[in-house]
This record gives structure tokens, sequence and C-alpha cells, in this order.
């Protein structure tokens, strides 16, 4: 075997994780792959300095780490609608622009990070951290405070393995840690997901959702959401918050019968709908990636990306000359 074939047997394997550790510290799929690529050549270039004293696996992620600090300086922050400003108060007045300037949140497929694992333990590892609140939230905090609370809290790491890859003392890491949990508590202070139903009481909820979606039946929407639901559509800016508000939108923008078609899919560790709108050509066009976070037996968030280049990062077609209609469970 040759060297070359040897480092690539050994890192290859880390490459997953490495692709969620640099898309929660940036928010972005294109920059983390971005990143993760040049953290494997730096890598191969340095593969003769490493010199076993940690494991192979903390030495990529130090070299990750901080190839991804060193990105954040030339970066702004990567939000949500929601974290731009209040919500909107009128459903039914323009909803303005989208802003592809802003350099918005990303979804992350669940497929990049979990690959073709089927083992539930290994599945939930690699998304773990991974939910659309917390990347959120995460963007709020300096970026070595991102690092040390990802580092600490999401992978678990001992501070002494911190402080080496941040080449600072254990004492800076537990005070940054410190600061870093009341930083994201004060931008999000509910723990999202606590009080989510079981994954069944989830995929037929769901169900139902898609169901009346497709059928246009508005009050069958409605009654799905919680009394406090949010709605959001990046990279349009506007918002709104309210079972109210929400059924409004819907009842503008949902499309008519049979002309939208909803495709089950996966990101951030969270359920989520691909969904299809019926144009003159008589096909099926993509249109945005609805994901969804749950509370108690209802939705209590609708995050709806906008963009058919969203399609192709979640390897979706698109175009579809027929989609079926998701069928309800019994």
């Amino acid at each position: 075997m040759t060297d070359s074939e040897d480092f690539a047997e050994q890192t290859e394997r880390f490459r997953r994780e490495l692709l969620a550790h640099c898309y929660r510290m940036l928010g972005s799929v294109q920059d983390a792959e971005d990143l993760v690529q040049e953290t494997y050549l730096l890598a191969w270039r340095g593969r003769t300095t490493f010199e076993g004293r940690s494991s192979l696996r903390t030495w990529l992620y130090r070299i990750a780490t901080n190839v991804c600090l060193k990105a954040l300086e030339h970066r702004s922050r990567r939000p949500l609608p929601s974290g731009l400003g209040g919500p909107g108060d009128d459903p039914h007045q323009p909803l303005g622009s989208s802003r592809p300037e802003v350099p918005w949140l990303q979804p992350l497929p669940d497929a990049l990070v979990s690959g073709d694992a089927t083992d539930p333990a290994m599945i939930a590892v690699a998304r773990a951290g991974t939910r659309l609140a917390l990347i959120a939230a995460l963007q709020y905090l300096p970026a070595r405070q991102r690092a040390i609370l990802i580092l600490r809290d999401v992978l678990g790491w001992r501070a002494a393995e911190v402080a080496a890859v941040l080449a600072t003392t254990t004492a800076a890491v537990n005070s940054g840690l410190q600061r870093a949990r009341a930083q994201l508590t004060s931008v999000s202070p509910a723990a999202d997901g606590l009080a989510e139903p079981a994954e069944t009481v989830q995929r037929a909820l769901l169900d139902r959702y898609a169901t009346a979606f497709a059928r246009r039946d508005i009050a069958g929407l409605t009654a799905l959401l919680t009394e406090d639901v949010v709605w959001e559509m990046p990279p349009i800016p506007v918002w709104f918050a309210g079972r109210d508000r929400v059924g409004a939108l819907l009842g503008l923008k949902c499309p008519a019968a049979g002309g939208s078609r909803l495709v089950p899919a996966a990101a951030n560790g969270q359920h989520a709908f691909a969904m299809y709108a019926h144009r003159s050509d008589g096909l099926y066009h993509a249109h945005s990636l609805q994901v969804f976070t749950f509370r108690g037996s209802l939705i209590s968030r609708v995050t709806a990306f906008h963009g058919a280049e969203l399609f192709t990062t979640f390897r979706l077609p698109q175009v579809q000359a027929d989609v079926p209609v998701r069928v309800p469970v019994p």
C-alpha cells in the first residue's frame, strides 16, 4: 500500500463528521464542504508532522476547527429571517422581495452526515447538534466561543482536549464555555425539541399535513399548528408568528388543490418536505424545502427554504413529470 493510499484509508472515515463539524461552525453546506477539502489538503501536506500524541481524529478536528476559525474572520453570521427582526403583522400585504445578498443559514441534508449508516446510534451521533434552532443560535457566538461550545457540549470533549485544539489553557476554555452557554441561552432560551412527540406521532402528523396541503385544506393545515407557530421563508426576510397569521398566509399562498406535491426529505436531523409546484408546462418544478419542528403533538415551526438550487444539494430532481401524493398512515 502506498503512502497516499494508507493516508486516505485512515482519514476518509472521518469525512462525514468533519463536514457536520464545519457546518456547525459556518452554517453553510457549501462552505463546510470547501473547508473539509481544505482540511484534508492541509492534513496531507502535514502528515509527516503527525506524531501520534493525540488520535488521528483529534488531529483532523484541530485542523478543521482552525480552518473554520480563519474562514470566520471574513464572514458575517448566517441568520434566519426570525433572527433579523420582529414578525410581520399582516400576511395580506406583499411579502416583499427576497434578499439573496444576505448569507442565509442553509439546511443540511441528513444524507451528507449519516451516509448509508443503518445503526440508529451511529445515525444519532452523525446528526447530533445539527438542528436548525441550535445552528441559528450558534451564529450569535464569537467564533472561538462557538468552537468551544461545539467541541465541549455537542461532541463531549474534555476541556483539556479543547484547549489543545485551540492552543489555549483549560481555564480559558472553561471561561469561554460559560460565556457561550449564557449567550446561547439569551438568544435561544427554550431548548428546541425537548417536548417533541414520538416518531410515530410525528410521521402521522406529517401525513395529515401533506394530505391537507395537496388538497389546499387550510382549516386542516391550521389545526396541525401550535398557537404560537412560526413560519419563515428564507431568502424572503418577512416571517410570521401565531396560528391565525400563519393560517392567513397559507390561505393566500398555498397552491390550489393539485398544484403542488410534497416529497419526504430529512434535514438537520429533522423531518422535511421538498415541495414541487405544478406549472403551465404540465410538470412539477422544484420550489422549496420545508423543515419541521414539533412541540407536543403539533407543528411549532416551519422553515421553508425557497430556491431550486437546494434540490441539487439534497440530490433531488429539479423537475418531475408526476409526483405521487404522500399516502397517509392508516
